[in-house]
């Protein structure tokens, strides 16, 4: 059997969509599993041992350079790799107009979220085969639900990212046990306070730990900066990709994150890890796994250091 996923993004969303691999793997052994993603995101997917082929799309660049020669051939490039098999499903678990176009252009029977589901209703018209999954679900129990019944199996049990990378060997790595500082995210409201984040860092290298701050465009990067001047032995990353980002994190006593794609990412390796949520509910989208995790906060609050530590000492314990 051959299937064609498709969940394009974002980070976070794409995280959600691995324990889907897990399961078809498990119940359907034999299948051959492509994914069509957004390319910025492809690390991801190819974490997954039961991923086959990677079919990259870039909308959001795509919009932004329609003009460009290089642009026509980039979308010409997925065509031809869209509709180079043919498949027995393609699932979009998007269920978004964008998506649903997306998985389209591939050869075989399409299936999604039914209206009632879809985050776009408009998306499941362009379904062959529709499901309902209750919306008030966790986005990882949604994506393997929708999965389980387009397939004709049950998943009840605990999520299984499938995912495992070595740790990182990297010389600038603190040389002592580290935890990770996960301070970027897409929106302000977002951030937990650098004050907060000091304090925290302070606290943790008294009991022995070191801090390892990534980040990505300069905005992120001076603030990992300030941060690491402000805490004794702490470290600022260089940049780094997903893949390697996921080595730095396989290999951390602990993570602490805003809400940002890299938490679920840390959870998603069985890091031991704790969310910080200060402008959106954790309900359906906060982290979610087998290993240590918590989700401290929600809209319009903000997460004490004194709950955030209490919470990490459990789970560094």
């Amino acid at each position: 059997m051959r299937i064609l996923i498709v969940k394009t993004s974002s980070l976070g969303d794409v995280i959600h969509n691995l324990p889907v691999i897990s399961d078809l793997k498990k119940h359907l052994p034999q299948a051959e599993i492509d994914w069509c993603v957004e390319d910025s995101f492809a690390a991801i997917p190819r974490l997954h041992p039961g991923v086959g082929q990677i079919i990259p799309v870039a909308i959001r660049r795509w919009r932004k350079q329609l003009f460009k020669a290089q642009t026509w051939q980039e979308i010409s490039a997925f065509r031809a790799a869209v509709q180079a098999k043919s498949y027995d499903l393609v699932l979009d678990t998007q269920g978004l107009v964008k998506s649903a176009l997306l998985a389209r252009r591939a050869r075989g029977p399409l299936a999604g979220y039914a209206a009632d589901s879809a985050r776009e209703p408009l998306a499941s018209s362009l379904y062959a085969r529709r499901y309902s999954v209750a919306r008030d679900l966790h986005a990882v129990v949604r994506n393997r639900q929708l999965a389980a019944a387009a397939f004709g199996y049950a998943a009840e049990d605990a999520p299984d990212y499938g995912i495992a990378v070595p740790a990182a060997a990297f010389d600038w790595l603190p040389a002592k046990p580290y935890v990770v500082f996960l301070t970027a995210t897409s929106r302000d409201d977002k951030l937990w306070p650098e004050s907060h984040w000091l304090d925290l860092g302070k606290r943790l290298w008294y009991q022995g730990f070191g801090i390892v701050l990534p980040a990505g465009n300069a905005v992120e990067r001076a603030r990992a900066t300030r941060l690491a001047e402000g805490i004794p032995g702490a470290v600022a990353a260089p940049p780094l990709g997903i893949a390697e980002l996921a080595g730095v994190l396989a290999g951390a006593q602990a993570a602490v994150g805003v809400d940002t794609g890299l938490t679920h990412l840390a959870v998603a390796l069985k890091v031991p890890t704790i969310a910080l949520y200060t402008a959106t509910d954790p309900g359906l989208t906060g982290v979610l796994g087998v290993g240590f995790h918590r989700n401290l906060g929600g809209k319009a609050q903000t997460p004490s250091v004194d709950a955030v530590l209490g919470e990490l000492q459990a789970g560094l314990a």
